[in-house]
């Protein structure tokens, strides 16, 4: 648990100062799960510049709780919790030294936004939050007070948090817990997840990922792992100390997310997937009539590949929906042995190709178009497709036929303005894994909409 805060402060000398406004938001890494927001009474008055900056004045805090009216509060609020604060020294700085003006040593885990978003969202021209929320287009209200920043924060945090791609933050949050002494059971731990599309992340006892997942139901997936037999699953289940998980809404995010951080942490239990996953491919030639033929063949980096597959079944499988589809013959493409006509000429699906009936040139044409379907080379375009709320969406940028990354949002400017666009992306690499998923995912399903520029 994070919890996500914001204070105002009277202004003054170094540890002199009092708390005018609080906000705390209880946060789980996906949503607020409680918060407090109060006025504080400082029992001292504003410095001027400070009553300019915020709008609290003196008149506003007279009837308002002293500090140690609240304390316990705050306490309970942010229990077993990571403290996250905009500049986090200043404002744990300033709790801790009104605790101790109560007898009480406050001390928490903290993390900084300003240096998170300096390492995971780098070349920005400010890190001041009103200046950072605005280049990623995160809308804020009641700018300078304590709720309104607070708010912001937690905008920016998850955005932070899906950018951390090496899953430090999570890594940490996961060792905070093993330090305060949880050991949950099986049991517990399946019926704290949910039923969503999304990634699963497998932590042994030391916090370290054993294994990174995906699936269209969480709980579902989570708990396949709990009762499998197989080798890797006892292993798991002997293992498991904690499952964190991040809820993506589409399914071509979480293909994508799966595939790239698996390649970057590694874990123990992904060995197949640590290189590519994708050991089929299909290629085009020239047969010895002059046809195009689509051939499905084990996958050969000196080649120039259409897409690539998982299995020689789901090639198969795809090769025939493309025959189908663009009226092509099954016998060219190797799908069905004969000497005559192929089964598709016999029921007038196939123009004759096999049996020399219809020009190679007509019929290289439809598999031209196919090829260049598939292609997005020198394309610039977003796909649009479901977020993780109802009120939201995910993007995908390609730039020059290069696949850039992805990013959530839940405004239209921050996907029609492509500067805010790439401000927001979460940065991903682009090689064959990210290309074939892409081709993959859009060939099978239909996404919102496709935008290009």
């Amino acid at each position: 648990m994070y919890a996500i805060l914001d204070i105002e402060t009277t202004g003054g000398q170094f540890n002199e100062e009092g708390i005018t406004e609080i906000a705390i938001y209880k946060f789980d890494g996906h949503e607020i799960v409680d918060q407090f927001i109060s006025l504080v009474n400082p029992e001292k008055p504003i410095q001027p510049f400070v009553v300019k900056l915020t709008g609290i004045n003196n008149a506003m805090l007279r009837s308002a709780p002293k500090f140690y009216e609240v304390a316990k509060r705050i306490i309970e609020i942010t229990e077993d919790c990571i403290v996250v604060a905009h500049n986090a020294s200043f404002d744990y700085r300033i709790l801790r030294t009104e605790f101790s003006r109560l007898g009480y040593d406050y001390i928490k885990p903290t993390l900084c936004t300003v240096e998170l978003s300096q390492k995971l969202i780098p070349g920005q021209l400010s890190y001041s939050l009103g200046k950072l929320v605005r280049a990623l287009g995160i809308p804020v209200t009641d700018r300078h007070r304590a709720s309104g920043d607070a708010l912001a924060t937690v905008k920016l945090f998850k955005m932070i948090l899906a950018k951390d791609t090496e899953k430090e933050i999570l890594i940490s949050l996961i060792k905070a817990e093993i330090k305060s002494g949880l050991t949950p059971k099986l049991l517990d731990i399946v019926e704290s997840l949910p039923t969503k599309t999304g990634i699963y992340y497998i932590h042994n006892e030391k916090g370290n990922l054993i294994y990174i997942g995906k699936s269209r139901n969480i709980k579902k997936r989570i708990n396949q792992h709990f009762t499998g037999t197989s080798g890797k699953s006892k292993k798991i289940q002997r293992e498991v100390f904690a499952v964190t998980h991040e809820v993506t809404g589409s399914e071509l995010i979480a293909l994508l997310k799966e595939s790239e951080e698996i390649k970057i942490n590694k874990p123990i239990y992904n060995r197949a997937q640590r290189k590519t996953i994708f050991q089929w491919a299909l290629y085009s030639e020239k047969d010895e009539n002059g046809y195009l033929a689509l051939i499905l063949q084990k996958a050969d980096g000196r080649k120039k590949e259409i897409t690539s597959f998982t299995s020689i079944q789901e090639g198969k499988n795809s090769l025939l929906k493309i025959t189908e589809k663009y009226n092509l013959c099954q016998k060219i493409n190797g799908l069905y042995e004969t000497k005559n006509g192929c089964f598709q000429y016999k029921i007038k699906e196939c123009n004759g190709a096999c049996l020399g009936k219809e020009a190679p040139e007509l019929y290289n044409e439809r598999v031209e178009e196919f090829i260049q379907e598939m292609k997005f080379e020198n394309d610039n375009m977003v796909i649009i497709d479901r977020g993780r709320t109802v009120d939201e969406r995910c993007a995908v940028l390609i730039e020059n036929g290069i696949y850039k990354g992805y990013c959530f949002y839940d405004l239209n400017y921050q996907v029609n303005n492509i500067e805010i666009l790439k401000n927001i992306i979460i940065p991903m690499q682009n090689n064959r894994d990210t290309r074939t998923i892409i081709q993959g995912y859009l060939r099978r399903n239909k996404v919102i909409k496709i935008v290009k520029f």
